[in-house]
This record gives C-alpha cells, structure tokens and sequence, in this order.
C-alpha cells in the first residue's frame, strides 16, 4: 500500500447506509455511484407526488386550495436537497483523501509520529463504519416524521389536504411526503452533521498529536493552510440548508404577507449559525496555533533582539564586535529579513480560517436568502447595502 493511501481516509465510503446501498446494488464495487444514487432518491420522492397532486387536481390548481407548485419548501427538498446532498458525498470523498496525507506531506505530522496519526486515521474509520450513529439518526428520522405535520391546520401541508371541514385530511401525496420524501431528506441532512462530528473527532485526535508549526510559514497557520479547504466540502449542504429556508420563507411571502423585513434577523441567525457549526472541525487546531504564535514570539523576538543589538554596536556604536554566528548567518540575512521573520509570527492567525473558508460557507448560506429577500426587496439595494457593510 502506498504511504499516501494509509492516511487517505474518507468520510463517505463504507459507512452503513454506503454498504446497504452497495448490497442493494445502488452503488457498484468500485466507485461511489453518486449519479444513480441522486437519480433514484430523487425520482423516488418526488415522482409520486407529483403524479398524485396532477391526478387530484392539486398539482397547479388554485380552485381547491394552495396547489403543490406554490409549496416551494416541497421542490427544493425533493428536487434541489436530496440530489445535491447525494452527490455532495463524491465531493467530500474526493477531498479527504487528497488532503488528509498532507498532515504527513507537510511535515506537520513528523516522522516519529507518523505510526500515531495512523492509529488516529483508522480509529476514526472505525467510527464511521460503526452502525450505533446510524441507528440513532434513523431513530431521530422516524420520530420526526412521526411527529411532523399531519393535521388539516398545518400550512406545509395545506397542498396535499383532501376534502372539507371535519371530512379533510391528508392525501396520498402528503403522507409519501411526511413518510418517504422528507425522511430521505432528514437522513441525508443528519448524515452530514455526523460527518462534521467525524472531522472535529479526526482533528482533536490529529492535534494532540502534538504538531510541528512552523511560525514563519507563508501560509500564516504555522503550515496548516491546507486545512482550510476541508470547509469546502460543507458548501453544497449549506446551501441546500439555506435553500430549503428560503423556500419555506419565500411561501409565506408571497402567499401569507409576511413582512419580508422581519426576516432579516432570523437570517443573520442562520448565516452565523452555519458558519458556527461548519467552521467548527477547524477551531479544533485555536489551541496549538495560539501556543506556537505565544512562544515563537519570545524566541524570535530574543533572536531578532540580539541581532539588531550586535549590528547596533558594529554599525552605530562602532564597538568592536567578535566575529558571531548571528550576524554571519546567511538565513537571516539583513536587519530588514530578521524583522520580517518577526512580523510573520506577530500575522500568524490563531485558526486555518482564511477568506476562503469563510466564503465556501458564507457564500452558499447567502445567495438562496438573497434571493428570497428580492422577492420584495430590489436586489440592487441589498447589495449596495451589503456593500457599505463590508467596506
């Protein structure tokens, strides 16, 4: 086995639902089946609701009630969520197991240590392939949909009630909604929170590894900044998190009169709160990064200190000055380059979280409530708005 493949972990493959879907014949042996898996599920939820809803009259109508198309919450769960998050997992996959062997690439993970990262990576394999998480989240799905809304006074499911007054209830295509759609929705949604768990578990276990930074990296994370492109793996789920918000919020809208502008609160909330959660695994490496910048200020400050006070009596004191290793050596250079050193560690960021791990949260979490709020809002206004904030 190649060193890069012992540290190649995903965080998809080999799962329990992964290994049932293969057994199944959804996924072949070799590959993901990411396409067909989207496919199916998608066609599987969607499909016979819209079939029921065009045969009951409830698919474009008016007449009888909030017909299916003006439910936007329904159509981004079954057509935009449940595929995105499917093929979301050969992203992640993908992207995991070209960064992971970094840690060992870089240098960060010694050689010494190595043999101990292994352990880590296979402990947290282990654990994604255990079947108690996957059998809590069932236990969730089957609660929350149990538990959901069933009843005529309900408006998500105003679009699938049958009859009139005491006689009304929900039809065939609401309870494949309550049952099948919105399960498949919920499971794919708390298999990607498990898999932040997995990454946060990863990264404890990797940092107390104990990491060799170095302070005066270029990449100002001590040689971390490879990490900051594990957030983009979580883009395509925020978004479909924000979409199916703004879904449910675009209804009440355009259909219920509320008042865009008290939206905007709740938004900022669920913006915040994504990047909390997402951005979460990568705070784990706060602790390390913190105590590395701490004392490689004392020490590159004890060294550029020296330096600068030699070439003080040399050159400005004109004190006669033994011949040094310091003041001859060629990697530090000039007053100017040890100086520099010293301002690379003062800049070293306490988390890998740059511009662009922000964006690949912010980004997604944004544009689907940008566009719910231009419902009533020119568009134009937001982001000149957005504009002043930011500058």
């Amino acid at each position: 086995m190649p060193p890069d493949k012992e540290f190649a972990l995903s965080l998809v493959r080999d799962d329990p639902p992964f290994r049932l879907l293969r057994s199944a014949g959804l996924i072949p042996r070799e590959g993901l089946g990411v396409a067909r898996r989207a496919l199916f599920f998608t066609v599987l939820a969607s499909v016979p609701i819209a079939i029921w809803a065009w045969i009951a009259g409830r698919a474009i109508s008016a007449a009888a009630g909030e017909p299916l198309l003006q439910h936007f919450g329904v159509h981004v769960r079954c057509l935009v969520g449940i595929p995105i998050l499917i093929l979301a997992q050969g992203f992640a996959h993908g992207l995991t197991t070209q960064l992971l062997p970094w840690f060992v690439r870089s240098g960060v993970i010694t050689a010494d240590k190595t043999d101990r990262f292994r352990d880590v990576v296979r402990s947290v394999g282990r654990l994604r392939s255990a079947t108690l998480p996957w059998v809590a989240i069932a236990a969730i799905v089957i609660v929350w949909s149990a538990t959901g809304p069933m009843h005529k006074d309900a408006d998500e499911m105003s679009w699938a009630i049958e009859g009139a007054g005491s006689s009304a209830q929900l039809g065939f295509g609401g309870w494949w909604f309550l049952f099948v759609a919105r399960p498949i929705y919920i499971a794919l949604v708390l298999g990607w929170a498990w898999r932040v768990v997995l990454l946060t578990v990863l990264f404890v276990r990797t940092a107390k590894l104990g990491l060799e930074l170095v302070p005066t990296h270029p990449d100002g994370v001590g040689g971390l900044g490879f990490v900051e492109r594990f957030a983009t793996m979580f883009a395509p789920v925020v978004f479909v998190l924000s979409s199916a918000l703004a879904s449910q919020w675009a209804h009440q809208v355009l259909y219920h009169d509320t008042v865009v502008q008290t939206l905007r609160v709740p938004a900022v909330i669920f913006v915040v709160a994504m990047l909390l959660v997402f951005l979460a695994p990568l705070l784990v490496f706060a602790g390390p990064l913190i105590a590395a910048k701490r004392r490689a200020k004392l020490e590159y400050g004890a060294l550029v200190g020296e330096h600068g006070d030699l070439v003080r009596k040399r050159w400005i004191l004109h004190e006669s000055v033994a011949k040094t290793d310091i003041l001859d050596a060629p990697e530090l250079g000039p007053v100017a380059d040890t100086v520099s050193l010293y301002d690379a560690v003062a800049r070293m960021r306490p988390v890998p979280i740059g511009k662009a791990a922000l964006l690949a949260i912010a980004v997604p979490a944004v544009v689907p409530l940008l566009l719910m709020f231009a419902l009533k809002v020119p568009i134009m206004d937001i982001l000149v708005k957005l504009l002043h904030a930011v500058t």
